[in-house]
């Protein structure tokens, strides 16, 4: 699992960071947490404000730093998601 905080190195966006990470630890996952703070990458994933969380390649919230517990079902929905994508 591939994730990105994007964000221009503000106190959200570093909260963000932490709590995924966080969360990524508590589940146990093998994630990659990487920090994007290069404009030109982070208009790419067309958001207006950040942070942002990107978990593989998709863009799953912007604008806001969401709860733990939000994190935490985005990322359980994301890997459910690879799960039956590797099934088909």
């Amino acid at each position: 699992m591939n994730i990105k905080i994007l964000g221009t190195g503000c106190a959200r966006c570093g909260q963000l960071e932490k709590t995924t990470r966080e969360v990524v630890k508590e589940l146990g996952i093998d994630a990659k947490v990487e920090e994007v703070n290069d404009m030109r990458q982070i208009m790419t994933y067309n958001i207006l404000t950040t942070p942002g969380l990107v978990i593989n390649e998709q863009v799953v919230s912007s604008g806001k730093v969401p709860s733990k517990a939000e994190v935490t079902q985005l990322i359980v929905n994301s890997l459910a998601k690879e799960e039956r994508t590797k099934a088909i």
